[in-house]
């Protein structure tokens, strides 16, 4: 099914109304539906061309790639299968298929396709400049799930400056996209079961496919993570071994060593026994671009200048949860031995989830700011804080510190069956504890999922009180 992406369709049918070639990029995740979105785009146009890399497998060579991509095209034009020696040639065949009418070419997996010719870039501007821009209606999109090869060889090479029409950064979707996967179920379904979900899946399209409305959240995760035939079971080595190749192992120990909690570069470093160095700082730009991480920089809320303290987070809800509670698992799971249980059998479930709960609201600033009446307001910082203890001064940790021109909103996040007014202090003991400024009002508000004490709403302390659902119906 398709859902959402409205902005990015409006963006890209824009294109159409030009009178000159557009040459595309669209990065994103593993499965974040970057080739599902330039096929839903495509149907505005008057045909719809799409080539793919070959996935990464030992022995493979340029060669290969070149007579995937003759078999491809021969398949979806009248042009015959040929033998192609290098990717000049393969890019004027292309173009010959080109005629008078708007057409949109996917070069799909495009570190794939052209990651064994380190010529390739060179070639492909070339044929660009040569051949591509004689077609007016031309649509041409780079697509790939290794984000920093694209940035690395098509947004930041020199050869390419002016050249890129539009870049399309595709993140995860957003609740009230995501509540839409429920179908006919989704009335009938619990806000808290549609949170458990999203706690595990994030905002994945490809893997909120693989839900079964009719099951319970409990058993969708059971089905999907704790089975040894479970999709979201097997997906974490093969996402990175196809994004990553032979370097996989050291991207996932990152991750892994980021799965219980945010890290500075420092702390990352000490943790996997190795020293700061640009292999390190390149594996984590690397994660950020792929959606995997998010890079916090820590902001002083009253000049809104980054501090010194630059945190990574794991960002992406499945990696977090398959790296906190399936992997260490694993074993069990290909025994069989969790096939009987009930989630809420397994130990620190509840506190996992809440910590995934956390990590999902964190990543839809866009939403919520909606909910806090700031949609037409520019946010000029979002962001988890943490302010570490002094003399001078107490430590404190908030689950998300907005701030806009005039205020402070302090964002606590909670999950729980009942919610106790204790939450309440615990809240205003973070606001006395941030830097003041009295030019700056200071809003609170409560995310949360569960059933409140009513001595919360009595206490009248919450500017915002935000239940969990929503989140889901904002924009629905």
């Amino acid at each position: 099914m398709f859902t959402g992406r409205k902005e990015q369709l409006n963006d890209l049918a824009a294109l159409l109304r030009k009178k000159t070639p557009s040459l595309v990029t669209c990065r994103g995740r593993r499965r974040i539906g970057k080739s599902t979105l330039i096929r839903e785009f495509a149907k505005k146009a008057d045909r719809f061309i799409i080539i793919e890399g070959l996935p990464p497998r030992p022995g493979l060579s340029n060669h290969d790639q070149l007579q995937a991509f003759s078999r491809q095209l021969a398949r979806q034009t009248d042009l015959p299968e040929v033998e192609l020696a290098n990717w000049p040639q393969a890019f004027q065949l292309l173009s010959s298929a080109i005629h008078n009418e708007w057409t949109v070419i996917l070069l799909d997996e495009i570190s794939w396709l052209g990651g064994l010719d380190p010529d390739f870039p060179g070639h492909l501007k070339m044929a660009w400049d040569s051949v591509f821009k004689q077609h007016p209606k031309l649509v041409l999109v780079l697509c790939g799930s290794v984000s920093a090869w694209i940035t690395k060889n098509i947004l930041n090479n020199t050869g390419f400056v002016g050249r890129d029409s539009w870049d399309v950064l595709l993140d995860e979707l957003p609740p009230c996209d995501c509540n839409r996967f429920w179908g006919k179920a989704g009335d009938r379904t619990s806000a808290y079961e549609k949170l458990a979900v999203l706690s595990v899946t994030g905002g994945v399209p490809k893997y909120l496919e693989e839900l079964d409305p009719a099951l319970s959240a409990d058993e969708n995760i059971r089905r999907l993570c704790f089975q040894r035939e479970g999709f979201l079971f097997r997906e974490f080595d093969q996402i990175f071994n196809d994004v990553f190749g032979k370097r996989a192992e050291g991207y996932k120990a990152v991750l892994e060593c980021l799965a219980h909690g945010s890290r500075t570069v420092s702390e990352i470093s000490t943790a996997l026994g190795k020293e700061r160095s640009g292999h390190l700082s390149e594996h984590l730009e690397d994660l950020v671009q792929g959606g995997f991480l998010s890079r916090d920089r820590v902001f002083d809320p009253r000049t809104i200048r980054p501090t010194r303290t630059e945190k990574y987070r794991l960002r992406d809800n499945y990696a977090r949860f398959y790296l906190r509670y399936v992997a260490p698992r694993r074993d069990a799971i290909e025994k069989g031995l969790l096939r009987g249980i009930t989630l809420d059998q397994l130990p620190e479930w509840d506190t996992v989830l809440g910590l995934q709960f956390e990590n999902l609201v964190v990543n839809n600033v866009t939403a919520l700011s909606g909910l806090l009446g700031l949609a037409q307001k520019p946010l000029l910082a979002a962001a988890p804080y943490s302010q570490r203890a002094t003399a001078r001064k107490k430590g404190c940790q908030i689950d998300l510190l907005i701030r806009t021109k005039h205020s402070l909103y302090v964002v606590e996040i909670k999950l729980r069956k009942s919610i106790p007014v204790s939450v309440v202090d615990e809240v205003r003991e973070k606001v006395l504890r941030l830097p003041s400024d009295r030019r700056l009002s200071i809003r609170t508000a409560l995310v949360y999922e569960g059933t409140l004490d009513p001595a919360i709403a009595a206490e009248g302390y919450f500017d915002f009180l935000i239940p969990f659902d929503q989140l889901l119906k904002r924009y629905g």
